[in-house]
């Protein structure tokens, strides 16, 4: 009886073990993020990839403006395929203080802003000191965007980010790079 209740015990800890291998520990952010700064244009320089994408092809960016009540205006761009540039263009708003590092962005329009489904969840998980790099993602790990000032990262910073990634629990198979 002994042995049994042992092997159950340890097979009962292995599946703990293997479950908890799987479920990664909830997602954590920057401490804070200087609103102004953090605005201008980033390239994109990877990203997993999502269906509201799919029509990008390359030189995909986003342009951060600060607006008069507080809100951030978004604007994403990127080439098709057949070389035509395609927008988006919607809006952010901060979570929290001043600084969170957690924002919500919609791309619907304005009078469907009262609607919480319009509204994404937009965290930034790791951020360089001189604002130079960034790293997007939300709670469930489904979205992930490395974005830069320039339109190419030196590639051992590249790999360093890819390290902090996998140590956060993302799948790094699922990271695609993105073409300038």
């Amino acid at each position: 009886m002994r042995a049994t209740t042992w092997l159950a015990a340890l097979c009962l800890g292995l599946c703990a073990l293997t479950a908890s291998a799987q479920t990664p520990a909830p997602l954590d952010t920057v401490a804070s993020v200087d609103v102004p700064r953090y605005m201008g244009t980033w390239y994109e320089i990877a990203k997993y990839p999502n269906w509201f994408q799919k029509k990008c092809a390359s030189s995909t960016s986003a342009q951060y403006s600060l607006q008069a009540d507080g809100q951030v205006q978004v604007l994403n761009r990127c080439k098709t395929a057949n070389g035509e540039w395609s927008e988006a263009l919607g809006m952010a708003r901060q979570i929290g203080r001043a600084n969170s590092p957690r924002l919500q962005v919609r791309f619907a329009p304005a009078w469907l802003s009262f609607i919480p489904m319009v509204w994404g969840n937009y965290w930034i998980i790791d951020l360089d000191p001189q604002y130079q790099w960034v790293v997007v993602s939300e709670p469930s790990r489904e979205y992930l965007w490395i974005l830069s000032r320039t339109p190419e990262l030196h590639a051992a910073t590249y790999q360093g980010l890819l390290g902090k990634l996998a140590a956060k629990g993302f799948d790094l198979q699922r990271i695609q790079a993105s073409t300038p």
